[in-house]
């Protein structure tokens, strides 16, 4: 298959593993990937153990489901016991923890949760079922927020006002910065998120390597693309740079997805938001502009997100910031297993925990 195949080749693969342990340094150089397919693909090609030698491989918060506070799924669950209402939700979110419970658990009990495939799926919900109002579960990141955003578009061009969008979209460029600046983490090099990229290009990611000095690479999902990524870091760092390297130019391009971008700009606006076990990160959040704020489920139907630090001994957010790994939490592999998840790590496919757990000795 075209685009795929060449970068699964072996012998590429081999001659690259041995390009990186060749330029390694004496230690190895500590390397963040903040993709949540990034992390899955690391372990299931086995890279973090093939490379142990030569580079670090840490996980960052590129898991949209995993940086979704508790109070977003509290404010959900809430809408989801109001008689009129029908939640709308990708699989994935039903399992997320809140509080107190999760959608999965509150459908079972009687609460009307549905799965869909895409925002537009949740608009056509909202056409033929006149005497409910539709509330989509919006979370993502810039990936996800112009097809968010054009589904709100859609239902507005429509005259559907029983569909609105219970908001929780984020920026990515703004959490690596407050990664960049932890003196914990000391991160020498950033795997910029792929997908995101395809959207927003990379001029964002420019300011981490002029305003912090460290490396970026974009790559793509295949082993060669991550390995490629991984040699152009340890490249910058040995000629002394920082700069945004892209070694994914088959999908990304400097400027992006315009017309992406543009759609996001004109529903959204930024805002301060908070990360689940990272806490408010300032301008990480998107927040449905006023012109269309009919179709905000928060100020349409009057339930409010609460942030709050959770008490509990899960360790997801020392996860998603890189300064332990899964099996530093206590919980993993005993109370927390994909089966009966505590924290969100261990519920996406993209999850870190869930990446180290269905993995085992690979990813480890």
């Amino acid at each position: 298959m075209k685009y795929v195949d060449e970068f699964r080749d072996p012998a590429a693969a081999r001659a690259l593993v041995e390009k990186i342990k060749r330029d390694a340094g004496d230690t190895p150089m500590r390397l963040m990937e903040v993709c949540g397919t990034h992390t899955a693909s690391i372990s299931r090609n086995g890279l973090r153990s093939l490379l142990a030698d030569a580079v670090s491989l840490v996980s960052g918060p590129g898991c949209p489901v995993c940086v979704t506070p508790d109070g977003y799924v509290d404010a959900a669950i809430e809408l989801g016991h109001k008689p009129d209402v029908t939640l709308t939700s990708f699989g994935d979110m039903l399992r997320v923890p809140g509080k107190n419970s999760t959608l999965e658990k509150e459908r079972a009990a009687g609460a009307d949760v549905r799965i869909v495939y895409s925002p537009l799926d949740a608009v056509e919900l909202a056409a033929s079922t006149k005497d409910r109002q539709i509330v989509f579960l919006g979370v993502g990141f810039e990936t996800t927020a112009p097809t968010i955003g054009g589904a709100i578009k859609a239902a507005s061009e429509r005259g559907l006002r029983n569909f609105s969008v219970l908001s929780s979209v984020r920026t990515i460029p703004e959490a690596m910065a407050l990664l960049a600046q932890d003196p914990e983490i000391q991160i020498q090099g950033f795997l910029c998120p792929g997908h995101v990229s395809v959207i927003i290009g990379t001029t964002p990611y420019r300011f981490l390597a002029e305003k912090y000095g460290i490396p970026c690479a974009i790559c793509g999902f295949e082993p060669l693309d991550i390995l490629l990524g991984i040699s152009m870091l340890q490249r910058q760092r040995k000629d002394g740079a920082a700069r945004v390297d892209n070694a994914y130019p088959r999908g990304v391009s400097p400027e992006g997805n315009r017309k992406a971008r543009e759609m996001t700009m004109e529903i959204f606006e930024p805002r301060d938001t908070e990360w689940r076990g990272i806490g408010e990160i300032r301008g990480s959040g998107l927040r449905i502009r006023d012109r269309y704020a009919e179709f905000d489920a928060e100020k349409k139907l009057g339930v409010s997100v609460a942030f709050s630090r959770a008490s509990t001994p899960c360790r997801c957010g020392d996860i998603l910031k890189g300064k332990i790994l899964p099996t530093d939490c206590p919980l993993f592999g005993k109370t927390c297993v994909p089966q009966e998840p505590v924290g969100p790590c261990m519920v996406s496919t993209e999850g870190t925990c869930a990446a180290y757990y269905k993995y085992g000795g690979i990813a480890l």
